[in-house]
């Protein structure tokens, strides 16, 4: 079982964001920038194209509101999105702010944050999300 099934069942804990009968989504915890969240599907595919119709389609709408909630709690002109899915062999989508297209290089430092300073990013997206 991948990394990211063992967070969807709880048996590896996450910051989650949001979460359906189909998705989960979560900070990523080495992030790129502050807001980094992952969005993954409940069933494990490896490659995002190889995800049926209604999952490729329902990522995106269940990441919408998230990448605006994103928008709205940290200061950036827009999320990002991305998809390499080469380090865990499980359909994932990456949404960054961003303010430049730099800030979506998967070759920047990773920040390493605490554990506070990772439940205070998650509580400004969920409040964002919820409003």
């Amino acid at each position: 079982m991948d990394i990211f099934s063992k967070i969807i069942t709880g048996e590896i804990p996450s910051y989650k964001i949001a979460e359906d009968d189909k998705f989960y989504a979560f900070l990523d915890i080495y992030p790129l920038v502050r807001g980094h969240v992952l969005v993954i599907p409940k069933t494990n595919i490896d490659n995002l194209f190889d995800l049926p119709g209604e999952y490729l389609s329902g990522i995106l709408l269940f990441a919408q509101p998230i990448a605006k909630a994103i928008e709205k709690a940290f200061k950036c002109n827009r999320c990002g999105m991305a998809v390499l899915g080469l380090e865990v062999p499980h359909a994932h989508i990456h949404l960054v702010p961003i303010n430049s297209e730099q800030d979506l290089n998967f070759r920047n430092g990773k920040l390493k944050l605490t554990d506070t300073e990772l439940k205070s990013i998650q509580a400004k997206i969920v409040s964002e999300l919820k409003s």
